[in-house]
């Protein structure tokens, strides 16, 4: 589903349309790709599973011009997304930018097995099927590959940070909402712990503390070990009543950027959760993501 805003003074009547059942909205067009993992990222235990991305352009574009692409990876089973953050994409459309939600294996809505294939493999499977997606789109649509940006939420969050990390040469912004960043300093903190110990593949033990090893680990599959090769500039949307992903992650991420020489601001949003649903933390959010993505793509 994807929501349209109507025009200024109707605003509470916001329009859902089903992508795959619906006539095209004025001024934007979609299309829904289904891609395949390559072989060699293919999993051994749920071999065959397809993923999803969507594609959302604005119509009004002229001939030979190259689309900046937003990319937003999908948030992840414990995200908590507010109606105005799922409204962004077309807000973006409108604003000339093409946006590109990927649904990687693991993504709710796509079965069981697709679920079960991402403990395990979290950090790799997922980064690298959202690579592999806009890999292809940047070689089969009218986009233009220098002005690429990422904008996710919690585990869209997390891909996003993954990303600038591992392919530094893609992005050149990111704009991340509460996103974990090192899950062995999120476990004593956030109401999930059992979620950082169960995707890497370990079980939770509610009474056990993790072994050396396994604080290793979780530090090994999180995006703080590639942030000596970040380059884009990075905006950071944090809650500071989040206790789903602690305010302290963003702050761990800010100053290691900053340290690093990385353009880096933290916009901190002091009587806000995990949502960031409060109407000042919206538009203040909105406003600055659009400000950002302006300034570094286009």
């Amino acid at each position: 589903m994807v929501a349209f805003l109507p025009p200024a003074g109707k605003e509470a009547d916001v329009n859902w349309v089903c992508l795959e059942e619906t006539s095209p909205i004025q001024g934007i067009s979609w299309d829904v790709h289904i891609l395949q993992p390559s072989p060699d990222q293919d999993n051994p235990q749920y071999r065959g599973l397809d993923f999803e991305a969507i594609l959302l352009k604005p119509t009004q574009v002229a001939e030979q011009t190259k689309l900046p692409l937003v990319v937003s990876p999908h948030g992840g089973p414990h995200s908590v997304f507010t109606t105005t953050w799922m409204l962004y994409p077309a807000v973006l459309c409108r604003m000339g930018f093409a946006v590109l939600l990927v649904n990687y294996r693991g993504s709710l809505g796509f079965g069981q097995d697709s679920v079960d294939s991402l403990p395990g493999n979290v950090g790799c499977q997922d980064v690298k099927d959202v690579q592999s997606c806009v890999e292809q789109m940047l070689q089969k649509e009218p986009l233009d590959s220098n002005r690429v940006a990422l904008l996710g939420g919690s585990h869209g969050g997390f891909l996003s940070c993954h990303l600038i990390g591992q392919y530094p040469g893609t992005y050149k912004a990111c704009v991340t909402r509460n996103p974990v960043v090192n899950m062995a300093s999120m476990f004593g903190s956030t109401d999930i712990p059992d979620w950082c110990m169960t995707e890497i593949g370990l079980p939770y033990d509610q009474a056990a503390l993790p072994v050396p090893e396994q604080w290793e680990k979780m530090l090994l599959h999180s995006p703080m070990q590639f942030v000596d090769k970040v380059q884009a500039p990075v905006l950071l949307l944090i809650g500071e009543e989040d206790r789903r992903v602690p305010p302290k992650q963003g702050l761990e991420y800010y100053h290691a950027l900053r340290s690093r020489g990385i353009p880096t601001r933290m916009l901190q949003y002091p009587n806000d959760n995990h949502a960031l649903s409060s109407v000042e933390a919206e538009a203040d959010g909105f406003m600055n993501i659009a400000l950002w993505l302006l300034q570094h793509l286009k």
